[in-house]
């Protein structure tokens, strides 16, 4: 039984979930789920001890032993295959920059026999969707992930898709231009907090702040966020003529 099982990780602008997975039938083993709440903006060492205490919890759930395989859904700009973070220049993580994450975790995993593997954290949510998800009965899916920063995924029959035909370069949209500047920064908590202090001169904290105040203010942010979403994604939507679009 042990073989078969894995342990997913999240890895979000705010937060680390993790959970032991059957790989065989792709199911969660109860009470193995942990969520830790995570400051970006902290240290190198704080972000990763923060990153293992939930890792460790998990291990621990069911006292595995011998090798002990570990799948990250991770958020970009970040070298997969050698697990080498490059985040800078997107307002999060950015004192990982040009760090080993696999060396750094094995300082706090204690654990000898580790297994890393990395994948792009939209990639992830479109592949998890498409192969267990709501999405699962449709062959050509966008999926988007919308949050700290901006995901994207086009998925062919459950296959990521990164040079297709009508597929933008790596599948990637957060780095495509949009107005004056990228698509992440028009499509990110940043920009919601940004666009509501330019109304009100309030700073918030976040997203659910401004959904909060349930004003007419709060509704032009959304309003707008929603307008300039479908004139960025029309483009993509018409090249690549998806079954399903899923946020």
């Amino acid at each position: 039984m042990k073989n078969h099982l894995a342990i997913g990780v999240d890895i979000g602008g705010s937060h680390i979930a993790t959970a032991l997975v059957n790989i065989k039938n792709l199911s969660i083993i109860p009470n193995s789920m942990y969520s830790v709440k995570v400051d970006n903006k902290v240290s190198k060492d704080e972000i990763i001890k923060n990153w293992c205490s939930a890792i460790n919890r998990t291990i621990n759930a069911v006292s595995l032993e011998g090798e002990i395989k570990i799948g990250f859904a991770m958020p970009g700009p970040f070298q997969y295959k050698t697990g080498l973070a490059m985040f800078k220049g997107n307002d999060k993580y950015e004192k990982l920059f040009n760090v080993s994450i696999p060396k750094e975790l094995k300082k706090h995993l204690k654990y000898p026999d580790l297994d890393f593997r990395f994948l792009n954290d939209a990639t992830s949510f479109g592949v998890g969707v498409a192969s267990i998800g709501k999405a699962r009965n449709y062959d050509r899916i966008i999926a988007v992930t919308l949050g700290t920063g901006f995901g994207s995924a086009f998925i062919n029959k459950g296959v990521p898709q990164v040079n297709a035909v009508g597929v933008p370069n790596g599948g990637c949209l957060w780095d495509k231009p949009y107005k004056e500047g990228i698509g992440d920064d028009y499509f990110s908590t940043r920009w919601c907090i940004k666009r509501y202090h330019e109304l009100t001169g309030v700073q918030v904290g976040g997203v659910r702040d401004i959904a909060e105040f349930d004003d007419q203010n709060s509704r032009t942010v959304f309003y707008e966020f929603g307008a300039n979403m479908a004139e960025f994604m029309i483009p993509f939507v018409k090249n690549y003529r998806p079954d399903l679009i899923i946020l």
